[in-house]
């Protein structure tokens, strides 16, 4: 079969309906199940099940669909790495930043990218690693940097480590806090405290601490994806600001944010890593990228199958 069919088995599997699939793959839906008919002919196997509400994959079509999908894959990166060797040029490339590397250290890398490539055009998406995740999987960028401690097992992923950012508690100068050579979490806690999305074991550490019945009770005041914005609030009122210290360095150094002294509390960082998708060449421009992050020691690849 060609590659056309085989993009038709995984658009049906995905779909699970013949109109949407076909709508996907831009054929009328007789022609598609003319496609589809021939396919299992050709195989030997029914590969779904034509029900009332969705078409749904078989056994034997869930086991075809997999390896289609990998076939459908390779054939995009050989598409891709021919291009790549063809042309020569560090081409222009997309890629994701979650939002602490967002607030550290993207904008200087970005400015030298600028300076020294002024012909290349970037795209980069600011999020939090789910949507991210998505984005990389569905090949609408080449990688992505984020937190990774709660990124799911996946052999299809390959992961990088950077270097841990150390986080603490940060107030406005001024602030009723600032008075106290240390404080505890519940108090620091009863002012509101400000995050992005928790990483699953800070929430645990963190509920642990106020005494909390389970990490899904606990409830920041504002949980928001972008740090600038945490940021002012935390200049602006008297809420707690958890984040590393590299996204306030310049706060802390003028002298309107101020680090707490929270007592019991572990060492918190952000442990943020690169994902790319297995089996993917980077273009020459994200590999460039690659390698310009803080990466942490080499102790080998930590893998989601690595």
């Amino acid at each position: 079969m060609d590659l056309k069919r085989w993009a038709h088995i995984v658009a049906v599997a995905d779909r699970r309906s013949f109109i949407r699939a076909a709508e996907q793959v831009h054929l009328s839906q007789p022609a598609l199940t003319r496609s589809i008919q021939a396919a299992e002919a050709e195989l030997g196997l029914q590969l779904f099940d034509r029900g009332t509400q969705e078409v749904v994959a078989t056994p034997a079509g869930e086991f075809i669909v997999a390896r289609a999908r990998q076939l459908l894959f390779d054939s995009r990166c050989l598409q891709r790495d021919v291009e790549l060797y063809r042309s020569r040029g560090l081409g222009d490339t997309a890629f994701g930043a979650g939002p602490f590397p967002a607030a550290t250290f993207l904008s200087p890398l970005l400015a030298a990218l600028r300076r020294e490539f002024p012909g290349i055009q970037l795209r980069v998406e600011i999020s939090n690693w789910q949507l991210l995740l998505k984005r990389l999987v569905e090949e609408d960028v080449e990688f992505f940097v984020a937190d990774t401690r709660d990124l799911p097992a996946d052999p299809g992923l390959q992961v990088r480590a950077l270097r841990h950012e150390p986080g603490h508690f940060y107030v406005r100068a001024g602030h009723p806090l600032t008075a106290c050579k240390s404080v505890t979490l519940p108090q620091a806690w009863t002012h509101g405290v400000l995050s992005v999305r928790l990483p699953a074991d800070v929430r645990a550490a963190v509920s642990r601490l106020l005494g909390l019945a389970s990490p899904d009770a606990l409830s920041p005041a504002l949980e928001c994806d972008d740090v600038e914005i945490l940021k002012k609030v935390a200049l602006g009122c008297d809420s707690v600001l958890a984040a590393p210290h590299a996204a306030v360095a310049q706060e802390v150094e003028a002298g309107t944010l101020h680090a707490l002294k929270v007592t019991g509390l572990p060492p918190l960082s952000a442990q943020m890593g690169v994902v790319t998708l297995r089996g993917r060449t980077p273009s020459p421009m994200a590999e460039l990228i690659m390698g310009r992050l803080p990466m942490a020691p080499v102790r080998g690849a930590r893998g989601r199958g690595a």
